[in-house]
């Protein structure tokens, strides 16, 4: 599988550098986002814009990531997403559980506004 890890503070950006997101690659991406989740990692921003085609494994990988990010109070964010990819999730009635936006920069001011609202809901417990 083909893809760049850019670890940053608050977030680290995962870049699919695959055509096909499906069964020959998703097992490598599911372990991937399990060992960041494990290194304390839960915010996720997934680029999928050379993706031109997902299976229900390449999806299912992705759920797998947006649990593990929920569970540690993170966000999975998508970005990029092409219309094949688009038409799935939406067949699947998932754009209300999945976190999409068009851009890396759109989705890098939603994970720092989730950062300042973990805070201030932190605060008031």
């Amino acid at each position: 599988m083909k893809y760049t890890i850019d670890k940053k503070e608050n977030y680290t950006i995962i870049t699919i550098d695959e055509k096909k997101l499906d069964t020959s690659i998703a097992p490598d991406l599911k372990s991937e986002f399990v060992k960041l989740n494990a290194e304390g990692i839960n915010n996720l921003i997934l680029d999928l814009n050379e993706v031109k085609y997902t299976d229900s494994s390449g999806l299912s990988s992705i759920l797998i990531a947006n649990r593990l990010c929920n569970s540690s109070s993170g966000l999975l964010i998508l970005t990029g997403l092409q219309d094949h990819v688009m038409k799935l999730i939406s067949i699947s009635k998932l754009e209300s559980v999945l976190n999409i936006l068009p851009s890396v920069e759109e989705a890098i001011d939603r994970v720092f506004l989730h950062e300042i609202e973990q805070d201030l809901t932190n605060k008031e417990d």
